[in-house]
């Protein structure tokens, strides 16, 4: 693994190859998304789907020639579904990447420290509370698992944190524990209530997108965590030579973890509103960007959350058309696409983990 690893860093090094290393990133951004807007349940003819879009966009004038169940179908229905698994893909990778950085382990991932458990608890209290209520396009099930997933980061962030320092293994151990006494709490009102199913389909994952606002308001922020998170890079990369010597540096290391986890928590808390729980995006995507790109931040981090993005939309384009009409959970889906190329990827790289 290290020797492909290698092999690849040196690929992208070379000035004339640097660019086609590179530029199949959003070149596979922009085909997964182009293939997710395509293909679904409903057949659409491409010539259609080309001819809305265009037309919802001003390019073309001309008298339409499909219906307005097609036009609803492209433009309400998939186009924001397609967007919304491209964000949900790349805010869960680039949380996986800021953890495994923060955590210095590359096997990390978004709901390390709890962000799924208290999302999960989230939507449990919304879906038993007897009134509904909705703000910016966002019901009470997005908004409180919206509030659950940051309260409980803060929390086992004020936990972990001892002496004006926030040690990683107390801060593992401290999701760990929080994690596990929310699912027990959130399986204990899943038994009370009667809205077992819902829960349980909210928890399996699947992208849900109401209305147009959504992506209006959760695009922006998500595009302003991943510059945030590009302008950390440099000192992320300090921090892989270990805590002590990213001060030495010169390198507030309490502060850049504490604005790491922020951001990742922030995006995965965003993620969860539009897609529910998706497991293993932010383990597998940074992971393997890192075997091929290396550590440094500067590249890793706009690649993994191109790739994550790619990734988790044409995931979700299998779930809606595998057996359609019935749509599969987005989150079962990445669980059996990632968990085994997770397990491929440990496999070949054991070696190197191990020193």
């Amino acid at each position: 693994m290290a020797q492909f690893a290698a092999i690849g860093q040196r690929l992208v090094a070379r000035s004339g190859l640097a660019v086609l290393a590179y530029l199949w990133i959003p070149v596979a951004l922009a085909g997964s998304l182009l293939l997710g807007l395509l293909f679904g349940p409903v057949h659409v003819p491409p010539g259609s789907v080309v001819g809305i879009v265009a037309h919802h966009l001003g390019i073309y004038q001309e008298a339409p020639n499909w219906g307005p169940a097609e036009d609803q179908i492209v433009w309400n229905i998939r186009l924001p579904e397609v967007l919304a698994a491209a964000l949900v893909g790349a805010a869960l990778s680039l949380a996986g990447a800021l953890f495994q950085a923060v955590l210095r382990n590359p096997l990390a991932d978004p709901y390390v420290i709890g962000t799924s458990a208290g999302a999960q608890l989230g939507v449990t209290i919304a879906l038993i509370l007897p009134i509904q209520f909705a703000v910016a396009g966002f019901g009470s099930v997005q908004i409180l698992a919206f509030a659950g997933a940051l309260a409980t980061v803060l929390l086992v962030y004020l936990l972990a944190r001892s002496g004006g320092t926030t040690p990683v293994v107390t801060l593992i151990l401290a999701g760990f524990v929080t994690s596990s006494f929310l699912v027990s709490v959130t399986s204990f009102l899943a038994v009370v209530s009667t809205h077992m199913s819902q829960i349980v389909t909210w928890t399996m994952g699947g992208v849900q997108v109401g209305e147009w606002g959504q992506l209006g308001l959760i695009a922006p922020i998500i595009l302003v965590a991943c510059g945030v998170a590009l302008m950390l890079s440099p000192q992320l990369d300090a921090l892989l030579l270990g805590e002590e010597q990213a001060a030495h540096l010169g390198i507030r290391v309490e502060r850049l973890k504490l604005g790491a986890v922020v951001v990742a928590s922030l995006v995965t808390a965003l993620a969860v509103t539009l897609a529910g729980i998706v497991a293993f995006v932010g383990l597998i995507i940074p992971h393997a960007v890192r075997l091929v790109y290396g550590p440094g931040h500067r590249v890793l981090l706009p690649a993994a959350a191109a790739l994550g993005g790619t990734f988790v939309v044409l995931v979700d384009l299998l779930a809606r058309t595998v057996v359609a009409p019935t749509q599969l959970p987005l989150g079962v889906m990445t669980a059996v696409v990632g968990a085994p190329f997770f397990l491929h990827l440990l496999r070949r790289g054991r070696r190197e983990y191990a020193s």
